[in-house]
């Protein structure tokens, strides 16, 4: 066989690949080297070119340093960690983590788990015109901007004319009515029920092609041995999409210090600051508003290095118990 090779000039696909120059390769696709430029000057410019910017949790940055810009990075005095101390030894550190690992640990429990449901919801639907507009209107509040998202919050649980509210103190009494924009010990529930309202139909799409990938005679043998809808549904479906969620809860798991800047600061007030401050609004409040760039700075680099190492350590997880992870 390998003579027969030889003899015909016939070289086989892995050794053509690997003896072609790069120069060939890329005269017969120049194209698409073209065609990525604007996505690699687009992560160059806004995602890499930023973290430039990471110098300023080692210095004592003042931007009036030097003419420029970059002058205040030249002639801003070193620090090492200490500004990173002064982050983590504050007084606001502990509040700030509490609040942003509670909101997405009930994230983790209630919104997490709502598009699987969804779609296994939505697998059950026989009649595929009926599935499709179903679809469709679970996707609308996905599209909807959080600007109005937040004003339609206001709208109905506003203590002077919300619609909820009025509604509530209607059956309980108005001094007895829950005051959800206010009150500290509701705001986590408020952001949880805005993100599953908003989040949960277009969170579906992932699972439903997941789903359409199962093999139909499986559930057409399930059914023969007399498996029930519970059954196909634990036996057969779940199965088919656990590596879909096991990858879906990874960048999850990753983005545990990250509940939203804009969500979280649209609903923020006076009231519920005790409950509403975390890791973003902390580094806006820090970074931009009071002047103090080192200290933002050194919060979102904490977050950012919090976030890598629960992304390897779930990815390693769940290696260990059998799923193929994320990488």
């Amino acid at each position: 066989m390998a003579k027969s090779t030889k003899r015909s000039g016939v070289m086989p696909a892995a050794v053509e690949h690997k003896s072609t120059p790069f120069r060939v390769f890329f005269r017969s696709h120049y194209w698409l080297y073209i065609l990525i430029i604007p996505g690699v000057l687009y992560m160059l410019c806004f995602n890499y070119l930023p973290m430039l910017g990471l110098v300023m949790a080692f210095q004592d940055f003042n931007p009036y340093n030097g003419d420029t810009i970059l002058g205040a990075f030249l002639y801003s005095p070193w620090v090492g960690l200490d500004v990173f101390k002064e982050f983590v030894f504050g007084y606001d550190f502990v509040r700030v983590l509490v609040n942003t690992l509670s909101i997405s640990i009930l994230n983790l429990i209630f919104f997490f788990p709502a598009p699987i449901i969804l779609s296994l919801l939505l697998n059950e639907i026989k009649s595929q015109a009926y599935k499709r507009v179903t679809q469709t209107l679970v996707y609308i509040p996905h599209f909807i901007s959080l600007v109005i998202v937040g004003s339609l919050t206001y709208q109905l649980f506003n203590t002077t004319d919300g619609v909820v509210f009025q509604l509530m103190a209607s059956i309980v009494g108005r001094t007895n009515a829950p005051d959800i924009l206010s009150d500290p010990k509701l705001f986590k529930v408020m952001i949880v029920g805005q993100n599953i309202w908003k989040e949960t139909g277009y969170g579906t799409i992932i699972f439903l092609a997941a789903l359409s990938g199962v093999d139909q005679e499986q559930y057409e043998a399930a059914r023969v041995d007399g498996a029930g809808r519970w059954k196909l549904m634990w036996h057969i479906t779940l199965p088919a999409i656990r590596g879909t969620i096991v990858i879906m809860l990874i960048l999850k798991v990753g983005q545990i210090l990250n509940t939203g800047f804009e969500q979280i600061y649209l609903m923020q007030n006076s009231l519920n600051r005790t409950a509403s401050e975390v890791f973003d609004t902390y580094i806006y409040r820090e970074g931009v508003q009071n002047g103090d760039y080192s200290l933002g700075a050194a919060a979102g680099m904490f977050k950012s290095i919090v976030s890598l190492i629960m992304v390897l350590a779930a990815n390693k997880i769940a290696k260990m118990c059998g799923e193929s992870g994320f990488y």
